[in-house]
């Protein structure tokens, strides 16, 4: 494949500036969707195109592009980030930008991953999520805020976290509605409720990642939610080791909050207390075992069964 088949885009919220090949003039259009479908008529058939997500901006792009038969990558920003400050660039420019995605396209392309676009009900699910979280912060914090306060509590406060109780329980209702349109995803939830420390919005959530992609492995389900350590090391050095946290942040949190109620049960208390007697945090023991709910639901979508406790109280007796 030639590098005119290779193509970086860096999407604005008007205009699209776009690099066939990554020493070619760059091109500039609307981003609009007469542009952009002209645009894609004059290319070959079978390109790779890799554009920066921004938001929402770039979607239009995504689906004309996959609509029209090409590959679309859609890159983490933090790896082109990197992958600039590796080539020397001094500059940031839509122009720049575009070649270099263009060119991180071109020698990479074998190690990335081609964009899946999500039907309706799963975008609408993956928005729920986010949005929801919002929604719990801002009701949090406008009670620790007035929490201090030494007037009495004003009616206004009461009914606007009433209000946020309301809006977090229609989300709720909204989310469960997706689930039991899909009936192979309705049940992956429920499956994954069965394990102790799950409750309706973990399970859902969780189950929606594993049905929404296809994962190699369990390593690969970690890898995705960024609980997988990145290693330092060089000659006798061993530096300490962080998470990744390439994921979704908000899958993260709900995996972590799990692992604190999982922690106090019956089933993983052995399991967490095995790493707290080893001299570790609390917090990287609970890491550990958030780690360990993520393999076992991925495990128990892949053979589609139920938890047992039986088997990780074994685990835990016989590491």
């Amino acid at each position: 494949m030639n590098s005119a088949s290779f193509i970086g885009v860096d999407v604005a919220q008007r205009t699209l500036d776009i690099a066939v090949g990554e020493h070619t003039t760059v091109q500039h259009i609307a981003n609009t969707q007469q542009a952009i479908e002209a645009w894609l008529q004059q290319l070959p058939s079978g390109c790779r195109i890799a554009l920066e997500s921004t938001g929402s901006l770039h979607l239009r792009l995504v689906r004309c592009a996959i609509a029209a038969g090409h590959t679309v990558y859609v890159p983490n920003p933090r790896d082109l980030a990197h992958y600039a400050c590796s080539l020397g660039r001094r500059a940031k420019t839509d122009r720049l930008d575009a070649q270099l995605i263009a060119r991180y396209l071109q020698r990479e392309h074998e190690q990335l991953h081609p964009y899946c676009l999500p039907s309706a009900s799963q975008t609408e699910f993956d928005e729920l999520i986010g949005r929801r979280h919002q929604v719990v912060r801002a009701q949090v914090s406008l009670r620790l805020s007035f929490a201090g306060c030494a007037h009495t509590p004003l009616p206004a406060l009461r009914d606007v976290l009433t209000d946020l109780q309301n809006l977090t329980e229609q989300i709720d209702e909204r989310m469960q509605q997706l689930i039991d349109q899909d009936e192979r995803l309705a049940q992956a939830a429920r499956h994954l409720r069965t394990i102790v420390g799950f409750g309706p919005l973990l399970s859902a959530s969780l189950a929606h990642a594993l049905r929404r992609r296809t994962f190699r492995n369990a390593d690969s389900f970690v890898a995705y939610l960024g609980y997988d350590p990145r290693v330092r090391e060089s000659g006798q050095w061993r530096g300490r080791r962080f998470l990744s946290k390439r994921g979704s942040p908000e899958l993260r949190r709900l995996l972590f909050v799990g692992a604190m109620s999982a922690c106090r049960s019956d089933t993983w208390k052995a399991f967490y207390q095995r790493y707290r007697d080893r001299g570790l945090s609390s917090t990287a023991a609970l890491v550990i075992l958030a780690r360990k709910l993520a393999r076992t639901a991925f495990s128990m979508l892949k053979y589609d069964q139920d938890f047992s406790s039986e088997r990780i109280q074994h685990c835990c007796v016989h590491p």
